[in-house]
């Protein structure tokens, strides 16, 4: 199934070309629907060479350790980029990709997209900056991993989550359009599940937790305060 023209005027890396480039490239792309719970990519696999973009829906991105322990790198939205050896490596997926709802993956060829750059240089600028700031998450987190506590490494991940998924104003504050179970917290931050439930509670006055994931930020300010170190919750 093809792209349609609406589809692809939402996504981010293609809002410079114009009507006339989106109808040349649409013949070329293909949409692949993943049901909830369904594995998008083993770690391993070797990928087709094709641009991967999440259209809707959510996608989580986990790597397992050769103790069988699983780490989740990220959690994708709409317009996100993902399998990049595919294009730029050595064509092997990195991680593990599961859809966590029912989602959409538009794929389109490595020659179709060189020809889109070629029309548009623009293109590849958006590209460059996906990566850069993938790089500088990454940055974030392995150095969180080795140097910050706990729940510093936390803060910042659920500021991350607001800035990645945004949130939606509510009578007792910003509530983040992405649940958030503990489990997973935990998972991406390198810590049990138990510390993740004992921190949360320790948050109450800055993060209302409710079950099943869904987390309201009540103190923005405070979140950032923590976010960067400047809190011992210990005092």
């Amino acid at each position: 199934m093809q792209a349609t023209i609406s589809q692809l005027t939402q996504i981010q890396l293609f809002v410079a070309l114009d009507p006339k480039e989106l109808e040349q490239l649409q013949p070329h792309t293909h949409i692949q629907h993943y049901q909830r719970e369904t594995i998008v990519l083993h770690e391993g696999d070797i990928l087709p060479q094709k641009l991967h973009i999440l259209i809707s829906g959510i996608l989580q991105v986990q790597k397992s350790a050769t103790t069988g322990k699983e780490t989740i790198l990220r959690t994708l939205r709409n317009g996100d980029i993902f399998a990049a050896p595919a294009l730029f490596g050595d064509a092997k997926a990195p991680a593990t990709v599961i859809a966590m709802e029912d989602c959409q993956v538009l794929t389109l060829s490595k020659a179709n997209l060189l020809d889109t750059i070629q029309q548009s240089p623009e293109v590849a600028l958006r590209i460059l900056m996906v990566f850069n700031q993938r790089l500088q998450r990454l940055h974030t987190m392995v150095h969180g991993l080795v140097s910050e506590r706990a729940v510093v490494r936390l803060a910042q991940l659920l500021q991350y989550s607001v800035w990645q998924h945004g949130t939606d104003i509510t009578d007792v504050g910003e509530q983040l359009r992405i649940k958030l179970p503990y489990y997973q917290m935990a998972r991406s931050i390198g810590i049990t599940y138990e510390e993740c439930a004992r921190l949360m509670k320790k948050l109450e006055a800055i993060v209302q937790y409710d079950r099943g994931g869904k987390i309201v930020i009540l103190n923005q300010d405070e979140l950032e305060i923590l976010a960067a170190g400047d809190i011992d919750l210990n005092q």
